[in-house]
Formats: structure tokens, C-alpha cells, sequence
């Protein structure tokens, strides 16, 4: 916790060469848009040397960066913005004297309009002029002492900064400037520090200290072109920084979280407390309840005899609203978890860093791991459930690697994650219609089973962290793609495996439905006004629109929209050829003869480094996420062939990586609030200072509250869809009603905030 504004004005660290890392909080890179927006009819002054001149360059080039540094360089430089009536001058005052206290005074006089921004610093001149003498900076500290009451005037209603001076390259300073020496620079900067705020005790009347320029500096200054002045990439360092501090508490932008204040508790999340709160003191209540009885019932000695006598009752088992209380009281603590890390300002947030270490070392220890704890399968099926289990595994520890390490900035590791995303649907695909296929199942209770389970941690999520279903967009996607399959196969006429058996006809008529889909898939991704228009209807538009349209979700889609159906396309195929013994799935048996295994094995290397090939050498990624939908499968389809050709390679399977499958999709949500921060787009700081304890500290507490999640949906999920359809009914009436009290209490939230 702390205030991140003054971590943002006085500390922080590089992460490589350029990017600036403020200590506790996140920077937010602003847009030449969001900048305007933000500083929309706002005055802007800087007041001091060419220092401050640089700066001031730095900060009008966020608003256009088509400014060129043309102005005088000792006098004025106006700036203006009519599309957004921004006003940004710069006043030259190279000393603290009382020009310059004129010039402060006047703003601070009668009705004269005062600038909404002020940012001031000057000394260098000061020491040059005087040849760095005592006298000098005597008259400094006097001037400093005279100006300070008229800054901490001006706080009051504008945002009033003093830039310290940076550090100089003293070997790189011409003869004309060797007397400005770092001893010289602390000197005037520990003055200007101890008198700047002295007097002031009302906290909004305060100067705000620009002392991380120093830091900046110390790092950067030895690249200057003349010792003095720094480089331009510290200094536009400078200008986001003080752009940041002025912009994110209106902007509000989620990968920001320096000064940006605690957001307040909507309604709806005030009620989600009272009832995690309320199911805590009801699960304790009964649980002293339980213990009081069990205690009267124990066993006790006779006396007399001495023998045990049995209790005369048994202990009860755990009632329903007991293992309903205990689920929440448990899910109500992670919630609270949850909360605490990426809503309150109580742990830090720092920004991602990529570099090839971070990830692929990572990678490779995983891999030695999963390797490690090899065992054999129970069964020797192509896609059996421990190879599956396995394969979310290892996909989901890439893709967690991948974002915790800011991967995506690298396009061919970016490509490559599309690609077991793709993975992931073709098993929603491959999964689904093999089930609703053998066992011909479409009755409500499996569809309310799957359901729940995919979407119950997202619903109380949106509930806690205030946010909006497609949000989490791979659950909205997977919950789709799902109610597509069971429409597709359970609409008139039902063909299942085993009417497909009696008459080969039958095979036909489910390929002609696969066609049909496969038609209205290409005609929704090439139609964007029909497809959001399907989705912009209520109440689907609550669940699919994210900044008040479903562009998102379109693209989402959209970017793997074939993937599902070549799943249900190779279950088909695979289901018919085990049917018709057209493959050898013994154990340790090749699944084809050992010609046609050498061949297709053969092409299913080439085709997978092929791809890996192509995706390595993409240079556009809008040009390449075009041709994903439809080439993605082919290195799908060549890992399934490699994993399940050899017999060998079949009939074992990496234990760890199954564990983490079976936990994926908990891990996968979790992560947006536990393991990174600022909804996935910083990384959650435990332990600051320590990056690598840290990170082994969050994943720990991050893996176990997935698991823990995991076991709460499975154990809720018996209890919320119960096999009987009469209590089902019941169930779904009122899981009908919660969603309507939701809706109303956010129409009710939505009309508060407008």
C-alpha cells in the first residue's frame, strides 16, 4: 500500500535499457487520444532553464507528436491545442530570482486565471553564473525561501511541481560549464527540499517533489550529448511519468495504477459481502452446533465397570446446507483474497518485462519436470482422458508463463500460444460431440453440469471484482461453442453412434449437419453486422458486450472459428475408424501399420515444424491472425499424430502436467487477479525486492486457491444440479430469479454512476 503518487514522483528502477519501473505501481504509456482527453481545456506552464525546456518538448510531443523543437531557446515557447483547447507554455526563468517570483505572484493575485499545471525547477544557471560560490547558493536558499508560500498557495488548486535537478557527466561538460559539479547539484537540491513545504501544514497545499528524474538520470545521464542535458528517451521517460501523475486518477486506465485511488464498492459487491459474511457466521454456528452434539454423544466410561459404553446415537453425515455454508465460507475467504490483491490498494503492481530468458527458462524446467513424472496410462486410446489431462497441463503452464512474462510483444511466441489456445477448443470440440455421439445423452441435467462448471467461478468473479462477463472471454467462448455442439447434434433428427450403426445413411445425415454448421461459421465471420447483431440483442448484449459493444467478442470468435468443428470432424473420423478396428490401439502397438505409421508420421513432424516455421517468420500480426483460423489445425492435428502413433509414446503420460490439467480452466481465471495484476496486465507483488521469491511465493498461494476452487465447483455443482429433474427445475427457477436480482441491482448501479 502507500501512496503510490509519491513512489511514482521519487523511486523506481529500469527494467532493461528504457523501460522505467516506478517501485509499488504500474505506468500507464498514454496515447496522443488519451492525452487530450485527459488534459482536455487545461493550462499547462513550465518555468525554469533548458532542462525544463527538454521537458516540456517531451510533454507536448504526448499530445502531438509532430512537434519539432524549433522554438527560442533562452525565451517563451507557447503551445496550443484548439481541438482540445489545451494551452502548454513554456516560461524561460533559468534562476530562482525574483523574475521568476513575480511571475508566480501574479497567478496567485485577484482573478487572474491560474494554470491547472505548474512545473517548475532551475539551478544550473545559477551555479554557472556564479561560478558555483557559496554566496550563490546562499541567495538561492533566500529566493526559494521567498517563492515557496506562493507554491503552496497555488497547490491548493492546481498541481504544483518542483523538478530537482539531475546529476551531471562532469567529464562530458565543456570548459564553460566544469564549475556545475554533482556536489554542487545536491547541494542546491537538499535546499531546495528541506524549504519547499516547510510551512505548510494543510496536506492539499503541498509541493509535489520531482525527485525520480535524479534516479532516471544517474542511469542514463552518461549518454548525453553534452553532459548536461539528458537523452531524449529519459527524458520523454520524465514526461510520462508527470503525465501519469496527473492523468490516471481521471483517465482511470487499468494498466495504471500509480495514483489512482481505491475504487468504491458497488452495490452489488456490498451484497456479495453481507452474503459471504452471513454464510461464514452460519457455518460456524453450525458447526459448534455439530461439535456440541458429537461431544454429549461420545463415548464415556462406566464408572462402575469400567467398560466404554457406544453412544446411543451415530454421528450424523454432514447435511446439505452444511457442505453449502462450508463451500461458501471457504469460496467467501479466497473472494476476499481475490479482492485484496487487485482492487485494494494493499499489495504492489509492477509492469511486465519481456526478455527470450524469462520465458523460455522457465519452459524448459517445466518441461524437465513433466518428464520427470512419467507413469503409464490406465488405458492405450488415442486422446484417452490422462493424455488430454496432460495436455491441458502443459498448455496451460506455457500460456500462464507466457503472460506472467509479457511474451506477447513477441510475435512468433505470440503466434505459437494462438495455437494451443486453438488446441484448447479443438478439445471442447473433440470432447463434446464424442460424448453426446456415444452416449446420445441431451437431456438437461448434463447441459446444466457442464454449465455450472464452466461458468460458476467467472459469475461470482464478475460479482466481486466488478466486472463484466466477457471479460473472462474464454469462458463466454467455450460456454458458446458448447451450446452450438449440443444444438447442431441435438436438434431433429438426433443421430448417435448407435442408430448410426443400423444404417450408414445415418453417417451421411451428420455430415450434412457438420456441413451446415460449418456454413454458418463462414457466414457469420464474414458478416460482422449480423453477427453483433445476433449478440446485440438482450439479454445476450449484458453477457457478450465489453466497452458497450461486441466488437470484442466478434474478434474473439473470430479468431478461432474453425477450431471447434475440426474437433467434432476428427471425432467422427477416429470414432468411425475404432468402430470399423481400422487401428491398432494395444498397448505399445503402432496405431497403423508400420508403413503407413513411418509415413503419416513422417508428415506430421514436417507439417508441425513447417508451421512452427511460418509462424516464427511472421513480421504482421493482423495478416497473420487472419490465417490462423484455418492453418492452426495443422499442427494440431501433427501433435495428435506424433503423441499417439507410437505405442510407446501412447501408453505413458506426464502425471504433473495431468495434475495441472485437471485444474486449468480454474487456473486459467484465477490468474487474472492472483498471479498478475491490474486484470492481467501487471504482475501481483507479494514480496517487493525479491522478483524470483516473489514469484515462487504468488504461484504457490495462485496454485493451491485454484485447486481449492476446483473442489469448491465439483462440490457445489452436486448440490446445485441435482440429477432429479422435479429439484432440478426448482434449482433452475431459482438460479433464473438470481440472475434477475442481478440484473436489477446493476441497472440499478448503472443509473447511480450515469
Amino acid at each position: 500500500g502507500g501512496d503510490t503518487c509519491d513512489y511514482l514522483l521519487s523511486s523506481g528502477r529500469f527494467l532493461g535499457e528504457k523501460v522505467w519501473q516506478p517501485h509499488s505501481c504500474m505506468m500507464h504509456k498514454y496515447k496522443n487520444s488519451e492525452a487530450k482527453n485527459c488534459l482536455i481545456d487545461k493550462h499547462v506552464v513550465f518555468i525554469g532553464d533548458s532542462r525544463i525546456r527538454q521537458l516540456f518538448y517531451s510533454f507536448i510531443k504526448l499530445i502531438n507528436p509532430q512537434v519539432k523543437e524549433e522554438g527560442i531557446k533562452h525565451g517563451n515557447i507557447p503551445f496550443e491545442d484548439k481541438s482540445a483547447s489545451i494551452k502548454v507554455d513554456f516560461l524561460w526563468y533559468p534562476e530562482v530570482n525574483g523574475s521568476m517570483r513575480q511571475r508566480i505572484k501574479s497567478w496567485t493575485e485577484g482573478s487572474v486565471a491560474k494554470p491547472h499545471i505548474i512545473v517548475v525547477g532551475a539551478a544550473t544557471w545559477s551555479i554557472k553564473i556564479h561560478n558555483g560560490s557559496n554566496e550563490a547558493l546562499a541567495q538561492y536558499k533566500i529566493n526559494i525561501t521567498s517563492i515557496a508560500p506562493l507554491l503552496e498557495k497555488l497547490a491548493i488548486s492546481s498541481d504544483v511541481y518542483w523538478v530537482l535537478q539531475d546529476p551531471v557527466y562532469e567529464d562530458m561538460l565543456s570548459e564553460s560549464r566544469k564549475m556545475i559539479t554533482n556536489e554542487k547539484i545536491d547541494a542546491y537540491n537538499e535546499a531546495a527540499v528541506r524549504i519547499l513545504n516547510s510551512s505548510s501544514r494543510n496536506s492539499k497545499a503541498k509541493v509535489k517533489v520531482f525527485s525520480v528524474s535524479k534516479l532516471i538520470a544517474q542511469e542514463t545521464i552518461m549518454k548525453s550529448a553534452d553532459g548536461l542535458h539528458l537523452p531524449e528517451s529519459s527524458r520523454d521517460t520524465n514526461a510520462m511519468i508527470l503525465m501519469n501523475v496527473y492523468c490516471n486518477k481521471i483517465m482511470k486506465p487499468i494498466d495504471g495504477s500509480c495514483c489512482q485511488p481505491q475504487p468504491p464498492l458497488t452495490l452489488i459487491q456490498k451484497i456479495a459481502f453481507c452474503f459471504f459474511t452471513l454464510s461464514i457466521i452460519g457455518y460456524l454456528i453450525i458447526s459448534l452446533i455439530h461439535r456440541n452434539n458429537y461431544r454429549k454423544n461420545k463415548s464415556c466410561t462406566d464408572l462402575e465397570s469400567g467398560e466404554e459404553k457406544k453412544p446411543a446415537i451415530s454421528i450424523p453425515n454432514v447435511s446439505t446446507l452444511e457442505m453449502l455454508l462450508h463451500c461458501f465460507c471457504k469460496l467467501g475467504l479466497i473472494m476476499t483474497y481475490f479482492y485484496l490483491c487487485d482492487r485494494a490498494n494493499l499489495f504492489m503492481k509492477e509492469n511486465k518485462f519481456y526478455t527470450h530468458s524469462s520465458f523460455f527458462i522457465p519452459i524448459a524446467y517445466i518441461l524437465v519436470l513433466g518428464v520427470f513424472y512419467t507413469e503409464n496410462t490406465k488405458e492405450t486410446k488415442v486422446l484417452n482422458r490422462e493424455q488430454t489431462d496432460e495436455w491441458k497441463g502443459w498448455m496451460q503452464l506455457v500460456i500462464l508463463i507466457y503472460h506472467i512474462s509479457g511474451a506477447s510483444t513477441f510475435l512468433p511466441v505470440y503466434m505459437h500460444i494462438r495455437v494451443l489456445v486453438a488446441a484448447y477448443l479443438f478439445q471442447t470440440g473433440y470432447g463434446h460431440f464424442s460424448y453426446f455421439w456415444i452416449k446420445g445423452d441431451f437431456g438437461v441435467y448434463r447441459v446444466c453440469q457442464v454449465l455450472f462448471r464452466l461458468n460458476f467461478l467467472v459469475v461470482v468473479l464478475c460479482i466481486v471484482m466488478d466486472r463484466p462477463y466477457q471479460f473472462y472471454y474464454f469462458v463466454p467462448l467455450v460456454t458458446v461453442w458448447f451450446m452450438i455442439i449440443y444444438a447442431t447434434l441435438a436438434v431433429w433428427p438426433q443421430i448417435i453412434q448407435k442408430k448410426a450403426n443400423g444404417n450408414c445413411l445415418w453417417h451421411f445425415g451428420l455430415l450434412l449437419k457438420l456441413i451446415c454448421l460449418l456454413t454458418c461459421i463462414y457466414f457469420l465471420s464474414y458478416s460482422q453486422g449480423a453477427f453483433e447483431k445476433i449478440f446485440s440483442f438482450w439479454p445476450l448484449s449484458k453477457c457478450f458486450e465489453l466497452n458497450g459493444n461486441v466488437y470484442e467478442w466478434w474478434f474473439r470468435w473470430k479468431l478461432d472459428r474453425y477450431v471447434v468443428f475440426h474437433g467434432m470432424l476428427f471425432a467422427f473420423i477416429y470414432l468411425a475408424l475404432q468402430k470399423r478396428q481400422m487401428i491398432s490401439e494395444g498397448k505399445g502397438d503402432a496405431l497403423f501399420s508400420n508403413r503407413v505409421s513411418n509415413v503419416l508420421l513422417f508428415i506430421s513432424i514436417v507439417s508441425f515444424l513447417t508451421y512452427s516455421i511460418w509462424a516464427s517468420s511472421c513480421k504482421n500480426k493482423t495478416e497473420c491472425n487472419e490465417l490462423h483460423p484455418s492453418v492452426s489445425v495443422v499442427q494440431i492435428l501433427a501433435f495428435i499424430l506424433i503423441r499417439n502413433i507410437p505405442g510407446y509414446v501412447r501408453s505413458v503420460y506426464s502425471s504433473f502436467f495431468a495434475w495441472f490439467g485437471k485444474i486449468s480452466l480454474e487456473l486459467f481465471i484465477c490468474q487474472y487477479h492472483i498471479w498478475l495484476a491490474a486484470d492481467t496486465k501487471g504482475i501481483l507483488v507479494l514480496i517487493p525486492g525479491y522478483p524470483m521469491f516473489n514469484v515462487l511465493v504468488s504461484t504457490f498461494i495462485f496454485v493451491c486457491v485454484a485447486h481449492e476452487i476446483s473442489q469448491i465447483t465439483n462440490d457445489l455443482a452436486q448440490i446445485v444440479v441435482p440429477k432429479d429433474n422435479s429439484t432440478l427445475l426448482k434449482r433452475l427457477l431459482c438460479i433464473a430469479g438470481f440472475f434477475s436480482g442481478l440484473h436489477f441491482f446493476s441497472a440499478m448501479q448503472d443509473q447511480s454512476r450515469h
